[in-house]
């Protein structure tokens, strides 16, 4: 099939004594994530956090058989070699992975279960190519480092995406708040008691056309544009201490002043607006579209819990088609 990248590593040269028995079957997870702020800034050089998002998860399974490399999931059940170009990114973490571990391309089928929306902005097609990657070497006795994992899923995310900035790729493995910039990702302290609310506007983000957008208008509007970006960073920067000394006020206002700089690069749409506007309206301590825009989800704040409901009823009264909860005990750290 057409769009699986070449090699990322030679083949493995690990020695044997780091390789353990291959396993009759082997799984791994990972989960969604949700951008809290610095999405767009992030692409021309500024920080981003993003928070895991546990609730959304999916596991791969990989057996061990004696026929050609098999693929199962929701979109295609079939040999590897005749899988659609939709699941390009997979099959690439599946080839690449086997070719990483020095083990022979045949032999192995891979089950996908468990879903995360895609292209939603919630790093579904990340968490396919961790899953995948970590159980595919598992069913080789091997298990990858986390260095090795992060190729592994850039190679699919190039696939996906074209040029990734890594964000996705440290994110849906993380088990605590990330911050990162240029490539570089750290744990993030967070004590929030908030609770935030995703609301799924059941429109496919349009990533790659958003970031052209943002960066056609850059160069038509470079000062405008450039103060745009800095007032951005300027609000994740602040939202470390926020997020550290729980103020659920200071983080929600910047959640909302971003979301109206995202409107001036274009990102956002009306359906984005009116949920966000929704979540505003019926107490959101703020609000904001998150990952690429032009469709995908919004992510709200709530004081509590009980709030939190009574947000994601009426982000749903006005036109989500779903909403999940992300409780504080998945965001601290």
């Amino acid at each position: 099939m057409a769009g699986v990248t070449g090699r990322v590593w030679e083949p493995s040269t690990r020695p044997a004594s780091t390789i353990g028995a291959a396993p009759a079957e082997a799984t791994a997870t990972a989960h969604a994530k949700v951008i809290l702020l610095g999405e767009h800034a992030v692409v021309h050089g500024a920080p981003a956090i993003a928070l895991p998002v546990h609730g959304l998860a999916l596991t791969a399974t990989v057996t061990r058989t004696d026929r050609p490399l098999w693929i199962d999931s929701v979109l295609y059940r079939g040999p590897i070699a005749a899988a659609p170009e939709l699941l390009a990114a997979p099959v690439t973490a599946i080839v690449e992975t086997l070719r990483h571990v020095g083990a022979p391309a045949t032999g192995r089928a891979v089950r996908i279960d468990g879903e995360i929306p895609a292209e939603r902005g919630l790093g579904s097609s990340a968490a396919v190519a961790a899953a995948i990657a970590a159980a595919v070497a598992r069913s080789c006795g091997v298990e990858l480092d986390a260095a090795e994992r992060f190729a592994l899923i850039q190679a699919a995310e190039r696939v996906a995406h074209g040029t990734p900035s890594g964000l996705d790729a440290r994110s849906v493995v993380s088990d605590t708040p990330v911050w990162f910039q240029a490539g570089q990702a750290r744990e993030l302290p967070s004590a929030l008691g908030g609770v935030f609310v995703i609301a799924d506007t059941g429109l496919r983000g349009r990533t790659r056309e958003a970031v052209a957008g943002v960066a056609a208008l850059k160069a038509a509007e470079p000062d405008r544009v450039a103060g745009i970006l800095s007032r951005i960073q300027e609000c994740t920067q602040a939202a470390v201490d926020d997020l550290a000394g729980d103020d659920r006020a200071a983080l929600g206002a910047r959640m909302s002043q971003v979301h109206a700089l995202l409107r001036e690069l274009t990102v956002s749409n009306p359906h984005l607006d009116r949920l966000v506007a929704s979540a505003e309206a019926a107490g959101a301590l703020g609000a904001k579209l998150t990952g690429g825009g032009r469709g995908g989800c919004v992510l709200a704040l709530a004081e509590t819990a009980q709030n939190a409901e009574t947000i994601a009823a009426a982000m749903r009264e006005n036109g989500a088609e779903r909403t999940w909860m992300l409780r504080p005990e998945e965001t601290t750290a």
